[in-house]
């Protein structure tokens, strides 16, 4: 065999492996994609256990995670740094929930509902914005800052619709709607209602107060 068949015979050797250890290495590619980092099974965990039992130990979200103290203590190095990265995480995950509900509201209203709507299903995440140590936190403070202010306008907008009371205060309206969705978090841990009938409970509530009559603004 010359060189030119010789060489047309060793690529075609090599096609043929590649084509037989292809869907392997897609299956590994897939794997590497979506399996979670340990630093995100170990905030999931914190999210998981210290949401439900503020109180738990450091043990028993390194066990909820799947890995040892010493990895977990790797990661973070105290209670009050993964509590602190825990109440930025949270702040994150409600601001993109609701940031991606409102994105076609065609009304500041409907914005305000959706984005109601879309933060209830993350009640495990509630607890983390209560705690003294992440309001010390200079990134948290920051991040609820920017919430704050952006709600506070939506209902100035809201108002400006007729879909509130203008002699009504601002700052009762958003008061208000923060005090209901920490009611309505505080439904869904508990189990006395799904994201759903929570989320609608507090947006009637804020629209129609507890009377009989119901506002489907």
């Amino acid at each position: 065999m010359d060189q030119a068949a010789q060489a047309f015979a060793d690529r075609q050797l090599i096609l043929k492996a590649a084509l037989e250890i292809l869907p392997q290495m897609r299956h590994i590619c897939l794997m590497i994609r979506i399996r979670p980092t340990t630093y995100d099974a170990i905030l999931e965990a914190g999210f998981h256990v210290l949401g439900g039992n503020p109180g738990a130990s450091m043990a028993d979200v390194a066990n909820a995670a799947g890995v040892g103290r010493a990895t977990l203590h790797r990661h973070f190095r105290t209670r009050e740094d993964l509590m602190s990265v825990l109440a930025i995480a949270a702040m994150k995950d409600l601001s993109e929930a609701a940031d991606a509900a409102t994105a076609e509201a065609e009304s500041y209203t409907e914005a305000l509902r959706l984005a109601l709507e879309a933060v209830i299903p993350l009640a495990n995440r509630q607890v983390f914005l209560t705690l003294e140590a992440a309001a010390r936190d200079p990134a948290v403070a920051a991040a609820y800052e920017k919430d704050r202010t952006e709600t506070f306008n939506a209902f100035e907008q809201a108002k400006a619709e007729g879909s509130f009371a203008k002699d009504i205060p601002t700052e009762w309206l958003f008061q208000s709607y923060d005090a209901l969705t920490y009611a309505a978090w505080e439904m869904v841990s508990s189990g006395e209602a799904t994201p759903k009938q929570a989320a609608a409970f507090a947006w009637r509530t804020l629209t129609s107060g507890l009377s009989g009559a119901t506002n489907d603004t």
